[in-house]
């Protein structure tokens, strides 16, 4: 590449206009595939001004670290900040981390300009660029305790790729934190233990980190060492700058102190609008159950995501307190090929097999005639590991598509719909069932109502930003009396159709939640500040 490669300072340029350009000049030279396989997504500037302005700092001497730096835009935005609006500062110590070694030569010439830069501000300024592997170094330091180098403040966009169990990154941080599905998650859990007291970091990541079990002891091992100050959500999966991450992301304020008052919460459709963002201010209570297993993260964004959140935490039951239960089908289809068919003539006996395709919303449509997807599965004795008893029960899938309008979609499943002692769920199925009994028909109406309707689906989205629905996240939601899910079950039966609106309606009333604000989503103003 450094052939074709030419990148020198403008007359005048800021430090973070010249990495900005760095930026753009080395997408044109790079592919797509190269970005990916070291999860390089650059930030936005109006992102790194954003992220700048929550890490601020005041004093003599300050100490950064930018450990997935890409082309020093974040660095560079913050120390040109912390120049503007700091008093006192003298000196300036950076470390950056950059994996790529080409890009890491580019990125020292950004700093030496950012030298020059703060030479004219009267301010010392000392860095240095490591290729070393961010994660494999330091969890060493945090496995020994040994914290030679703390800072003030991180900031960073870190890479985003799945990483396997087997990872070397999960195993050099296995004896600190189980294993983690993403890397972004091990860069969050390593600079939690590298801040100085009353540090602060601030992160841009994917949101799906905030539920699920799959980032459990994550979430408990960052929230055991950093306290939760700011949050800003981007409400839709909008094209990121020129790297085109469609995905739902979350800006978090972090700082190694105990502090457990408001937290500020901001929230822009896509790109940030400029420097005047609509805030609030809500308690850390509210957003964290610190004391609960899951510590689930919930964001809500707007007054009727407040009103919906209270709604949902007024019910003091779980659906285990019913003795409702929730599973993932046990049917995986490739270990399963030789008892899956299309056509039941095909087997002497069998059982119908329902996979995520055949539910829809208050509606099961089978069978179906779908390539790949054989709608009967063959109930030999070996087959019944993966078969379960054929009653009263919800479908609801694992995985909603990013257009569609509810993450909840789900079904009532009646054992009368097939004659048949055993049926097959997919394994991109949930299904709800009551383990030592039979759900009522208003049970699973009342039930799957309620998960279909838009109350639910927005509460749902306060903490999930991902199109997984997991099982763990459901057994941790709380329900309404289960006299109102069966009332609601028998409204439904009564209604007779699948109308969504005359059930959203039903389930609107039945759950004493029509106000202004939840009907039509106004926001109170008096609660918005605006800076």
């Amino acid at each position: 590449m450094s052939e074709y490669f030419t990148f020198f300072p403008q007359p005048n340029e800021l430090p973070s206009k010249l990495s900005e350009r760095l930026g753009l000049e080395y997408s044109k030279y790079t592919s797509s595939e190269h970005k990916k396989n070291l999860g390089q997504f650059f930030t936005p500037s109006e992102i790194a001004s954003l992220m700048a302005s929550m890490a601020l700092r005041d004093s003599e001497i300050i100490r950064i670290l930018d450990p997935g730096a890409g082309t020093g835009i974040l660095s560079t935005m913050l120390i040109e900040s912390i120049v503007v609006k700091s008093q006192n500062v003298r000196r300036i110590e950076l470390v950056a981390y950059e994996a790529d070694l080409f890009l890491a030569f580019e990125l020292r010439k950004v700093y030496n300009y950012l030298s020059d830069w703060l030479v004219q501000k009267n301010i010392e300024f000392e860095f240095e660029v490591r290729s070393n592997d961010f994660i494999i170094e330091n969890s060493l330091r945090v496995k020994s305790k040994l914290f030679k180098e703390n800072y003030d403040i991180i900031i960073s966009n870190p890479p985003y790729f799945k990483i396997s169990k087997s990872s070397p990154y999960n195993l050099a941080v296995g004896s600190f934190l189980s294993t983690q599905s993403n890397i972004y998650s091990v860069f969050m859990a390593i600079c939690s233990k590298l801040l100085l007291p009353g540090g602060t970091m601030v992160f841009i990541t994917p949101r799906s980190f905030a539920a699920g079990s799959y980032f459990k002891s994550f979430r408990n091992y960052l929230f055991s060492n950093v306290s939760l100050r700011s949050i800003h959500l981007f409400d839709s999966r909008k094209e990121f700058g020129k790297d085109n991450v469609l995905q739902e992301t979350i800006i978090l304020n972090l700082v190694n102190d105990q502090y457990d008052g408001l937290v500020s919460v901001s929230n822009s459709r896509g790109l940030p609008d400029g420097p005047l963002l609509e805030f609030k201010y809500l308690p850390l209570i509210d957003l964290i159950d610190l004391n609960s297993e899951e510590k689930f993260l919930y964001v809500p964004t707007s007054s009727k995501e407040e009103e919906i959140l209270r709604l949902v935490r007024s019910w003091p039951n779980k659906l285990r307190d019913y003795n409702i239960s929730i599973s993932t089908g046990p049917v995986v289809s490739f270990r399963c090929l030789d008892i899956i068919k299309q056509e039941k003539k095909q087997i002497k006996n069998f059982a119908p097999l329902f996979w995520l395709q055949n539910v829809g919303q208050m509606d099961i449509n089978w069978p179906l005639n779908l390539e790949n997807k054989g709608q009967y599965i063959e109930t030999l004795q070996a087959s019944k590991s993966v078969l379960l008893p054929n009653k009263n029960c919800i479908f609801l899938r694992r995985f909603s598509a990013k257009g569609d309008s509810n993450r909840l979609i789900s079904s009532p499943y009646f054992s009368s719909m097939v004659q048949s002692e055993f049926i097959g769920v997919e394994n991109k199925l949930n299904y709800i069932y009551r383990k030592d009994g039979n759900m009522t028909n208003e049970e699973i109406v009342g039930l799957s109502a309620i998960l279909n309707s838009k109350i639910f689906n927005d509460y749902f989205q306060i903490f999930n930003g991902n199109v997984n629905v997991s099982a763990t996240e459901l057994r941790e939601m709380n329900f309404p009396p289960l006299k109102v899910i069966t009332s609601i079950g028998i409204m439904v039966i009564k209604l007779g159709g699948k109308n969504m609106d005359e059930i959203n309606q039903i389930v609107q009333k039945q759950l004493n939640s029509q106000s202004q604000i939840i009907s039509h989503g106004q926001i109170r103003r008096s609660e918005v500040v605006v800076t």
